[in-house]
């Protein structure tokens, strides 16, 4: 009867695939769960849980904004003060380069170039008027001639101070060569800036732009430069000249002064040499010119060329034939 009692439909014990020991091995171990598992094991906080624990437990707080606050009326009056006063120092600045450079373009001369004759002292209240340099603006072949002739010039101006001294020594024995002495100060004043602005620039501009006008011009004022240097060579009496005759004049008379006559004698040489020096160059520059293809005609061309083009000689005719043509208007009212 005890196969009756067992039931047909119940699965075999031995069937059940759970029951096998080695499936039921795996399934007690002590295997952590997924959710539990620590990629780091040897770091102390790896891990998602860790993470989250430690940011949870942070020391740090949040940070909290502070209320904004406004500044007083005073303040911002004092910051907009500053930022004036700050803005008027560097306006003031930038006045003072602007006029820095001002004064540099109106000390440099036609070519842009800093001016640098004559060499004074920068702590100097007058500033050179010219710009010279020989070795920059005048072709090689023409250098020799026109240094020569600029230091023709510097002996002239030597001679002329001479010439006062001599002039002064004598004065101090006879008081009736005190004429020679005033017209000696005259002579210095005056021949001193003018030989160098009348003879020797135009010769230099000359040489320096092949110009037929200022060639003309040289030859024109040079001779006339030439026939003083003879007349203060030859020493006419009360002249203001140291020259021969008044030097063996004052040696030739009674109780008359070695030294002084000496003096007097040395300063005629020395415009005796300036003399034969300036018809010397007066002759080489001719040679000179004649070889750079000037002429008359060039000369009259660049003479119209530099009056017509002149801004003030412009203005000048437009307000003649302004006043012209208002005078002709109010007379046909």
């Amino acid at each position: 009867m005890s196969e009756f009692d067992h039931n047909p439909f119940a699965q075999p014990a031995g069937d059940n695939p759970f029951n096998d020991p080695s499936v039921t091995q795996v399934t007690n171990s002590s295997i952590e769960p997924v959710d539990q598992y620590n990629p780091f094991p040897g770091h102390p906080t790896g891990g998602l849980a860790s993470n989250t624990t430690t940011a949870a437990t942070s020391p740090y707080q949040p940070a909290v904004l502070q209320p904004s606050t406004e500044p007083s009326p005073q303040v911002a009056a004092a910051a907009a003060q500053a930022n004036l006063l700050r803005q008027q120092e560097e306006l003031e600045r930038k006045a003072a380069e602007l006029d820095r450079r001002e004064l540099e373009l109106q000390s440099r001369g036609p070519t842009g170039k800093q001016n640098n004759w004559p060499p004074l002292p920068r702590i100097f209240p007058i500033k050179p008027c010219f710009y010279q340099d020989f070795s920059e603006e005048i072709p090689p072949e023409y250098q020799r001639v026109c240094k020569m002739i600029y230091y023709l010039w510097m002996f002239n101006c030597v001679t002329l101070f001479l010439n006062l001294l001599a002039c002064l020594a004598v004065f101090t024995t006879k008081a009736t060569y005190g004429v020679d002495f005033g017209l000696s100060i005259l002579w210095l004043v005056l021949f001193t800036p003018c030989s160098f602005l009348c003879w020797y620039r135009p010769i230099y501009k000359a040489f320096k732009s092949d110009s037929s006008f200022s060639f003309f011009f040289f030859f024109f004022v040079f001779f006339c430069q030439v026939v003083i240097f003879v007349i203060q060579a030859v020493g006419i009496p009360s002249w203001g000249n140291s020259g021969w005759i008044t030097a063996i004049g004052a040696i030739s008379a009674i109780n008359a002064n070695k030294a002084v006559g000496a003096i007097m004698i040395a300063v005629a040489i020395l415009f005796t040499m300036c003399a034969v020096l300036s018809v010397v160059l007066l002759k080489m520059v001719h040679g000179l010119y004649r070889r750079t293809g000037a002429s008359f005609q060039k000369a009259q061309q660049e003479f119209s060329q530099g009056v017509f083009t002149n801004k003030t000689f412009q203005t000048a005719t437009a307000g003649a034939a302004s006043a012209a043509a208002q005078g002709a208007f109010q007379g046909s009212n």
